[in-house]
Formats: structure tokens, C-alpha cells, sequence
């Protein structure tokens, strides 16, 4: 497998990456024996530093730095949420217009942190599909943009506003991801790290990464007849 890169310089590497692939070896994905970090390593040849996490099923935007001077000065950046992170997310229902959600999460070890997540709805769907009780199926394509950087945050936020991102498990709705992958053979978490921006750490500009969509999203999106162009 080789990599899509979406961006580079003398201190940064970008990827696009897939749905299904790991950042690096993880105690809790023992089954793993791929990941972006040994993939990205081979391609270009040389060492590389991950800056930041992307959940196993979420695909887009991953960087990378290509020495430890520019790894610590990222990571920096992600701890201070000065870097913005925009994603796209199929959605369950109609969603606001925008909402900002406010909802503090549990940690692995019951210690609750401050969480908010601030979305944008882009386009709303109605198929004439019949949905369990109802005679249609209703889907919202949103802009995400996290404020905080917690675990699986997005995916637990949206489940908590009961319109749970679509291929989400286990925070999503299981009678869903049953319809989409009886309906459409779908069984990918409809979820994309779609950009990324911040001011280099060391060259002082102003950088903007973005990542197209998987075939498999576009194709959801052709799929529920949403038309956004990216």
C-alpha cells in the first residue's frame, strides 16, 4: 500500500489516510499488522514522527513530522489547540443549521474532561427509502470543527445530540449501519479529516493541508444524493 501525500517540507509530511489503518502499533488493535507510520517510514524512506492521532476508522489529514525538533514544536500546537481541524461526517436525521455541543466526556479511568464540539449542517437529505418506522430516510452532511482534543470526541458528541455519524461503532445506531450495509454493501464510519490549518513552527507561514474524501464517502455521498463539491 503507498500512502496519498497531501503535503510537504523540510520538517513536515502529510497523508491522506485510509479508513481502516492504524497510526502505529496499538495494545488495543493486536489484529493490526499495517500501520501509517511503518507504510510512511518505508515510502519516503526515512524516520518519521507522528503529531497527532486519527481513531482507526476515521480517515484524512495525518502529520507527520521528519525530526524531533519539529515533532515536539507540533505537538506543542495540538496541546494548544492553535491548530484548526475541519471534518466531514454523514449524520442520522436532520441536524441545526449550527450547533455548538458542550459536553464534557469520560476519560478510561472516570476523570470527566471539558469537551466541545461546534458543527455546521451543509446539506440535508430525504431519500424515499423506508426506515424502519418512518416511510423515508432523513441524513445531514455537516462540517465539524472539534474545540477540544478528546477521545473519539466527535463520535460521542454527535451520538449524544441522538443524530450518531453513520458506520460508528459502537457509539452509532445499530439498526443504521445494519440498513447501510444491507442497502448499500457500506459498512466504512462516514467520518473525514478533511483539513487541517496552523502557522509552521518554523517557517512561520500560514499552511492549509486538505484531504479529498475516501471513494467510499463519495460514493455515500452520490449514494444519499448530496452534491457538495470537494
Amino acid at each position: 500500500m503507498e500512502l496519498e501525500i497531501v503535503y510537504r517540507d523540510d520538517h513536515l509530511i502529510a497523508v491522506n489516510k485510509p479508513n481502516g489503518l492504524l497510526v502505529h502499533r496499538s495494545k488495543i488493535a493486536k489484529d493490526a499488522s499495517i500501520f501509517a507510520l511503518q507504510l510512511l517510514r518505508n515510502q519516503i524512506g526515512q524516520k518519521v514522527y507522528p503529531c497527532h492521532r486519527l481513531d482507526r476508522k476515521t480517515s484524512g489529514v495525518l502529520i507527520f513530522a521528519l525530526d524531533e525538533q519539529s515533532n515536539s514544536q507540533m505537538q506543542k500546537l495540538f496541546a494548544d489547540n492553535r491548530i484548526t481541524k475541519k471534518y466531514l461526517a454523514i449524520i442520522r436525521g436532520f441536524t441545526l443549521d449550527e450547533e455548538l455541543i458542550d459536553y464534557r466526556l469520560k476519560r478510561e479511568d472516570g476523570k470527566k474532561q471539558d469537551a466541545q464540539t461546534f458543527y455546521k449542517t451543509l446539506q440535508r437529505t430525504e431519500l424515499e427509502i423506508p426506515s424502519f418506522r418512518h416511510q423515508t430516510s432523513r441524513y445531514s452532511l455537516v462540517e465539524v470543527k472539534p474545540l477540544s482534543g478528546r477521545m473519539h470526541q466527535i463520535r460521542k458528541h454527535f451520538a449524544h445530540i441522538l443524530h450518531p455519524i453513520i458506520g460508528d461503532r459502537p457509539y452509532g445506531c445499530n439498526k443504521q449501519n445494519r440498513f447501510f450495509k444491507e442497502q448499500w454493501n457500506m459498512i466504512s464510519l462516514l467520518l473525514h479529516a478533511y483539513s487541517v490549518g496552523f502557522v509552521h513552527p518554523l517557517l512561520k507561514t500560514e499552511v492549509y493541508i486538505h484531504a479529498k474524501p475516501s471513494p467510499e464517502f463519495l460514493r455515500m455521498m452520490k449514494e444519499l444524493e448530496f452534491f457538495q463539491d470537494f
